[in-house]
């Protein structure tokens, strides 16, 4: 290797354009980056665990540039190291589409692991005197290297049609003090959390984002209390490689990465695997006045999607920026990103967060086979890694049952949530509707050769109202966001049941608790997959804010006594995850064909569904094969009770109960094997606004 020159007591060697980012070899440090478009780059050492600068190294163009990757190694550097760049362009041409300024130093994109901000909601008021830095703290590269011993693990591979999916947030699973955890907030928190989690019946944990952001890059103040709010949910990536450290209870030397892959390999034992929720679409560095943390100042032009001429920034996502993510480094920065989080950490599969931006060409265009999709798609390392997209973005592009997909793609199913909600609360004209939900969506799937599994179906996530708030808000009530109740969509389909809030009536609560448990029947009975919200199962409360975004308190914490509390919702959700995966009926490979004998549809008369807009019941009838029961789903959500004519099993039993919403806990939901027989065979009275659940035996 070419030898330059002496720094210090360091020693300064051409190095090599791969791997990118900072690679520990004999003695040292290779370090590379792209930038096209800067002229002069340089390293900042950092002395390991300290903020004193090490040496600022200055790359030769000739000898530290392979293309556009500069590079170089460092001898006498090693794991620990804190690292950043400063890059400049000494020219003024084409200026308004470039972001460069050598007095920040960067971070690395391919950073596995970043300092600073290791406690969360703590801002170092350390460092940084100008006003943009005051509310940011100062992050700086780290040197790590992979010396995990994961022994046997790897990702489960579950197939995805089996599969329970649980949305939950990486402190507020385990903030609340009812958590009792030994360190609150953290990944080591959700570890002690898995006895839950069995006890439950998911098989994945889908994490709100966990790549590096920064919580107090907010400005919003709480009108109630004058505190200031934090950007709680994280959809703010600073850096796309690096696990968050202030979700780790020692995050000292990069202590982050011990613990998330602590908490994976401890999920995987469990036989539970683990889904991030990743944001490519943009990043924290927000539009033309907001902060450079990396990709800014390292390549503008090539990073975001910017008019050529002025350099203002397409705002696809509604967060100031755009990611440019059919440029080819930028496409290769993301795969190299997913392949980094499924061999090195483990993960099991991901949740694209606006996913058709990733769609979208390098001039804003929505692509017809957009190249980032495709090679996502087909890439070997991720062949069984579970593909989970928002098919939408925030500038109204929709692409529900249209996301190009190339067999690989699921789909976060926003029309089986809108649909199911409107039925649920009563609405005329949704019963055709929702039998194609509860079929796996085949008019959405079926035509691109997707199965039902490729639909994840769900009620509620952590944008909108929770569970609790569906049956007990008809608006939203945001006025703690600092916003004067702008934010937040004005479109909930939700039904208060009589009552806005909390309710004192035991009638009104009584009919809320049985539609949380309509909801949740109709959502584990549909074929796709079933997709939970953390703490709908134990019908927790935001009071009614559905943008609860901002709020790092009790209003979006687990509340863990409320397991205790309404444990009769908590007992419902349980035995409905046990049903489901009970009956291989409902998580079949294809589409049922209706046309043959393996479901059929009825009314109040057998064999005569009722599919009017007046109509708001429905009977849904599943074949079993061989020794698998029959299931028999009747649905109404009309406001007066129906008698409804039962067929008989095909397979030549009985009816038994297995739910019924409208019984009173803990006759609403049986145990498995525990089924209440029918001494009436020929018709059952389903009550109003109520789920009955027949299985044969």
């Amino acid at each position: 290797m070419l030898y330059l020159k002496r720094v210090g007591n360091l020693e300064i060697f051409r190095g090599n354009p791969l791997p990118m980012g900072a690679t520990v070899r004999g003695g040292g440090v290779n370090f590379a980056i792209f930038s096209k478009h800067a002229t002069a780059v340089t390293l900042v050492i950092f002395a390991p665990g300290e903020r004193e600068l090490v040496a600022e190294i200055a790359l030769h163009p000739c000898f530290n540039k392979t293309g556009d990757i500069w590079h170089v190694f460092v001898k006498g550097v090693g794991v620990q190291t804190r690292y950043g760049y400063r890059m400049e362009r000494q020219t003024e041409d084409m200026y308004p589409i470039h972001c460069y300024n050598p007095d920040t130093v960067l971070l690395d994109p391919y950073a596995t692991a970043l300092t600073g901000a290791s406690t969360w909601g703590k801002i170092d008021r350390r460092r940084g005197d100008d006003q943009e830095q005051r509310f940011v703290n100062i992050r700086r590269s780290l040197v790590i290297e992979d010396d995990y011993d994961w022994g046997y693990d790897k990702p489960l591979e579950n197939p995805l049609r089996d599969s329970i999916i649980y949305e939950v947030h990486v402190r507020g699973f385990t903030a609340h003090p009812s958590s009792k955890v030994q360190t609150p907030g953290t990944y080591a928190g959700i570890v002690e959390k898995i006895p839950y989690l069995k006890e439950l019946g998911v098989t994945a944990i889908e994490l709100l984002p966990i790549a590096e952001f920064e919580e107090m890059d907010s400005d919003r103040i709480d009108p109630s209390t004058g505190q200031r709010l934090t950007n709680f949910w994280g959809y703010q990536p600073i850096s796309f490689f690096a696990p968050k450290a202030s979700y780790a209870s020692d995050s000292k030397n990069g202590g982050q990465l011990r613990e998330f892959k602590d908490m994976v390999r401890k999920l995987h034992e469990a036989n539970i695997e683990v889904i991030l929720d990743v944001v490519f679409n943009h990043t924290a560095e927000g539009n033309e006045l907001g902060p450079a943390f990396s990709f800014k100042g390292i390549d503008n032009s090539t990073y975001y999607i910017i008019d050529p001429i002025d350099g203002h920034y397409h705002n696809y996502s509604g967060c100031g920026n755009t990611l440019n993510c059919n440029h080819p480094v930028v496409r290769t920065m993301i795969i190299d990103c997913l392949r980094f989080w499924v061999m090195d950490m483990h993960v099991d599969g991901f949740r694209f967060d606006l996913a058709s931006i990733l769609g979208r060409g390098r001039t804003g265009a929505v692509l017809n086979d957009p190249p980032l999709l495709e090679r996502i798609a087909a890439d070997p390392i991720l062949a069984n890694t579970k593909l989970i997209a928002e098919a939408w973005d925030a500038a109204g592009l929709y692409q529900v049952g249209t996301f190009p997909n190339w067999g690989r793609w699921a789909e976060w199913n926003g029309k089986f949530r809108d649909d199911i909600r409107r039925f649920v609360r009563g609405e005329g004209g949704m019963v055709k509707t929702l039998t194609t939900r509860l079929m796996g969506s085949p008019e959405l799937y079926k035509e691109s050769n997707r199965a039902p599994y490729h639909s994840i179906n769900f009620v509620t996530s952590h944008d909108g109202f929770t569970l609790n708030d569906l049956v007990s808000y008809n608006t939203k009530h945001n006025a703690n966001n600092g916003e004067n109740n702008r934010d937040g969509t004005d479109d909930n389909l939700s039904w208060n049941c009589g009552w806005e809030g909390h309710a004192k009536s035991k009638d009104i609560s009584r009919l809320r608790r049985q539609q949380m448990k309509n909801f949740a029947a109709l959502l584990f009975v549909s074929q796709g997959v079933p997709m939970l919200l953390a703490g709908d199962e134990i019908a927790r409360t935001q009071n009614g804010n559905n943008n609860a975004y901002c709020q790092d308190n009790e209003l979006s914490w687990f509340n863990w006594e409320l397991t205790k509390t309404n444990e009769d919702i908590f007992r419902f959700f349980k035995l409905m995850i046990r049903f489901r995966k009970q009956h291989k009926l409902l998580r079949p490979e294809s589409f049922l064909d209706e046309d043959a004998t393996s479901v059929s549809w009825h009314g109040v008369k057998i064999g005569k569904p009722d599919m009017s807009h007046d109509s708001r019941s429905i009977a849904m009838l599943l074949c079993g094969e061989g020794q698998e029961s029959d299931i028999y789903l009747i649905a109404n959500a009309y406001w007066e009770e129906l008698n409804f004519a039962l067929p008989k099993p095909f397979t030549h039993r009985r009816w038994f109960r297995s739910v019924d919403t409208a019984q009173e806990h803990p006759f609403d939901i049986t145990e498995i094997g525990n089924e209440v027989f029918m001494n009436e065979q020929s018709h059952y009275m389903v009550w109003p606004r109520s789920v009955v659940i027949l299985v044969s035996k």
